[in-house]
């Protein structure tokens, strides 16, 4: 049976489903520019469609470019040049090959610890012993809370 986070994790990658191929790369001066230049939208236009003086313009173009822009200034500026600002983070993965990773990092880091005290005390375990214990342990955290996966060790 699903629990709820499994059902989430489910719906949430069929949304990004759809966005996984999309490539956007920002345009040099930022996309509020690019839109605004194809518009044929000077400064001191779109100061006015946004309610603010002429200076401002710059400085919100450049703040989009640095990273600094807030996303309510950015969708402030898209819905004055008539545009829908969309913002997502999409995983480059499913959540649950994410969280499977996460699981097989941890189990690997704990079998390191394992296999090492077992080395010192000569009990070393076989090729095959690890991977069935490399598989225990991912199973075994899979199984349990997903915030202990994500615990730094």
């Amino acid at each position: 049976m699903m629990n709820h986070a499994a059902l989430a994790r489910k719906s949430l990658d069929r949304r990004f489903a759809a966005m996984q191929s999309v490539e956007m790369t920002r345009p040099p001066k930022g996309w509020i520019r690019a839109i605004r230049d194809a518009l044929g939208i000077n400064a001191t236009q779109f100061a006015a469609r946004l309610g603010v003086k002429q200076p401002r313009i710059a400085a919100l173009e450049k703040a989009e470019v640095s990273g600094v822009a807030s996303l309510q200034t950015i969708r402030e500026a898209a819905e004055a040049l008539g545009c829908k600002f969309i913002y997502a983070i999409v995983p480059e993965a499913s959540l649950d090959d994410l969280i499977r990773e996460q699981a097989a990092k941890r189990a690997e880091q704990e079998l390191r610890r394992i296999h090492h005290t077992m080395s010192l005390e000569n009990q070393s375990l076989e090729d095959r012993d690890l991977a069935d214990e490399r598989q225990r342990l991912i199973d075994e955290l899979l199984a349990g809370s997903m915030r202990r996966l994500w615990d730094e060790q």
